[in-house]
């Protein structure tokens, strides 16, 4: 059986990112990590269905896109590695 191990980058990220949030709407909050986690979680199922990372090199390294946020993680033998949580709008270029 396959499990998600939630690296430390993608909690801090995470936390910081839930904070924020619950500062306006704290509802919202556990909301937002909720769904996300669900998501991180269902990746057992069907690790490869979400594209290729843009961020690496490795076709078992894969995007995860929810809600303008990027969650990278890899697929390894036993485990789906949650690595990041990135913010899509602060890797667009500058006009």
């Amino acid at each position: 059986m396959v499990h998600v191990r939630y690296e430390k980058e993608f909690v801090l990220s995470l936390e910081k990112k839930l904070r924020y949030i619950a500062l306006d709407n704290p509802k919202a909050s556990k909301s937002f990590q909720k769904e996300i986690l669900q998501r991180c979680e269902a990746l057992k199922e069907m690790p490869f269905r979400c594209r290729k990372s843009l961020y690496h090199d490795d076709e078992n390294i894969r995007d995860l896109v929810y809600k303008g946020y990027t969650i990278v993680y890899a697929i390894e033998e036993k485990f789906i590695s949650v690595l990041a949580l990135i913010n899509q709008e602060s890797y667009l270029p500058k006009t």
